[in-house]
């Protein structure tokens, strides 16, 4: 105990602080509990439907552990990015982790495509427009964190993406931000470049340098790990870019087609196209992957 005390003492003396205020401070303060530490009231209180059928709260909260998972892989990936010191074994940690994460958001979708009453869902829906997943700016984050801008601009772009400002023009994602119906960006993609368009330029022009393939080229191939993150990263890639954009897909298609006939989006875009990986082609780390699996993207498990 004395030898605890010493080092509270030594720590707020090194701050330039009277260690006897803090420990007069934990004399009065309260002991911790398991609802105040988590907020859980706070935390049970963020679920605001919009209709009154019961499955919306199914949905809603399936969306907020999303992003709570979203936000648990962007914090790994982070601490890699913004270290200017880490070694190869915490960086395995870190990917593990995040594979981890992403292998619970891949499976949670069964809590959609199996939990909400069919009839229900294609109503309470509608009340939901403009707003779709589209709009997670978590997941875009994600993203940049991961790659180098240009492996996010469609492939017939790349050459006019002479900037990372200019990249944006021809991003993947802005597919599925038009309305079909008249070639115009959608309510959807407006609303969501007004907010944060900005930003995500900003955080690209950050990680340019430091994301996680910038990170990863730093590695040298005789480290110990080398092959054991190649394959980390080889799975994290497949897991976000080819599992999620299935596993999504097939959930969309159980509620938005019947009869063989297909249902708008709430963000109005061609989902059935524009959800398949083949499509979309978002591969972090190209290098990793072999040119016939680079040409089957989409078409094959690992």
């Amino acid at each position: 105990m004395e030898n605890i005390i010493k080092q509270i003492e030594d720590k707020y003396k090194a701050l330039g602080q009277n260690p006897e205020t803090y420990l007069k401070g934990l004399l009065h303060a309260k002991p911790m509990n398991y609802w105040e530490y988590v907020q859980v009231d706070a935390l049970l209180n963020l679920q605001n439907t919009r209709t009154d059928f019961s499955d919306e709260l199914i949905f809603i909260i399936y969306h907020q552990v999303t992003e709570l998972l979203l936000k648990l892989v962007k914090h790994e990936i982070g601490q890699i990015i913004f270290s200017d010191d880490i070694n190869s074994d915490l960086f395995l940690e870190k990917i593990e982790r995040s594979n981890r994460y992403t292998e619970i958001l891949n499976s949670s979708f069964g809590v959609m495509s199996k939990g909400m009453n069919y009839e229900d869902y294609n109503k309470f829906r509608l009340s939901l427009a403009p707003a779709s997943g589209f709009q997670s700016v978590q997941f875009r984050e994600v993203e940049i964190y991961t790659t180098d801008i240009i492996n996010l601009v469609k492939t017939e772009f790349k050459e006019k993406a002479t900037s990372i400002e200019k990249s944006f023009e021809y991003l993947y994602w802005l597919d599925a931000g038009l309305d079909r119906r008249t070639g115009n960006k959608s309510l959807t993609l407006l609303q969501f470049e007004e907010k944060y368009l900005q930003h995500l330029i900003n955080t690209a022009e950050k990680c340019k340098k430091i994301n996680l393939a910038q990170k990863f080229s730093k590695i040298n191939n005789t480290d110990k790990n080398y092959e054991a993150l190649k394959n980390a990263l080889r799975k994290f890639d497949y897991l976000f870019n080819i599992r999620w954009p299935l596993t999504h897909l097939e959930t969309a298609e159980s509620y938005l087609i019947e009869k063989g006939i297909k249902r708008d989006a709430t963000g109005m875009s061609d989902w059935q196209k524009y959800l398949h990986p083949s499509y979309q082609r978002r591969i972090f780390f190209p290098n990793l992957w072999s040119e016939e699996e680079l040409k089957n993207w989409g078409y094959f498990i690992i």
